[in-house]
């Protein structure tokens, strides 16, 4: 059976408390077909700790909002 899956780093991304957060060179499992993220759940709590922490983002970055109405 050929293997879909392959290692990478990607960028998560994720909406909490009305605030939009970027996490860059996250490892994960990625599906060569369809382009689905798979993470260890030991990364997603490292992800959890990161948002929820008291350390300052190594960046901030400005992004456009549309509203698609």
């Amino acid at each position: 059976m050929k293997e879909t899956m392959v290692d990478a780093k990607v960028t998560y991304t994720l909406e909490h408390g009305g605030k939009f957060y970027v996490v860059e060179h996250v490892p994960a499992r990625v599906c060569k077909e369809t382009g689905e993220q798979y993470f260890a759940p030991e990364t997603v709590e490292r992800i959890q700790a990161l948002i929820k922490g008291e350390k300052k983002p190594d960046k901030v970055i400005e992004t456009p909002v549309y509203e698609y109405a």
